[in-house]
């Protein structure tokens, strides 16, 4: 079952750059609030489109002392590839295991025929580790609603 509004978020260590310690969502413990967007795949086109769109929009989320994490299965090489080339200034983290994808119930066993991609989906963590906000995109083609993820992230200022 996903995760729910009022569920304590499973921590993860993920890679971000290759070669340097992993990501934690406990490192924003008692700091910052976090928006973690799991997307299914670097490079394509709705991916593209919506994390182009966070990168763009990347100052209202600080604003609202909040980190952004993308997250998919694509390794930590891809990933560092893609952030590089589209200039995305929030981490990428691979899930490249697949484990979290699957603690947060948001991983499609086959889509198209790959086998293990994680979900579009969006969760808002508070600083306490809280989940505040949940939403699964029912299709890969659909994207979070942007504007309730940052209703939820001004009702934690």
């Amino acid at each position: 079952m996903t995760l729910q509004v009022g569920q304590q978020a499973p921590d993860f260590a993920l890679p971000h750059v290759p070669g340097q310690d992993p990501v934690r969502l406990s490192d924003y413990r008692g700091d910052k609030n976090v928006v973690l967007l799991f997307f299914p795949l670097a490079w394509s086109s709705v991916c593209t489109d919506e994390l182009c769109s966070t990168r763009d929009s990347y100052a209202q989320y600080s604003d609202l002392n909040a980190e952004v994490l993308g997250l998919s299965v694509d390794s930590p090489f891809t990933l560092q590839a893609w952030a590089e080339a589209k200039g995305f200034q929030f981490p990428l983290l691979s899930d490249f295991n697949k484990q979290v994808s699957k603690d947060y119930d948001v991983f499609y066993e086959d889509l198209l025929g790959l086998q293990g991609v994680s979900k579009r989906a969006a969760f808002v963590v508070d600083r306490e580790g809280v989940v505040r906000y949940a939403e699964v995109c029912p299709t890969p083609k659909d994207l979070p609603d942007v504007e309730a993820i940052r209703k939820s992230l001004r009702s934690l200022r």
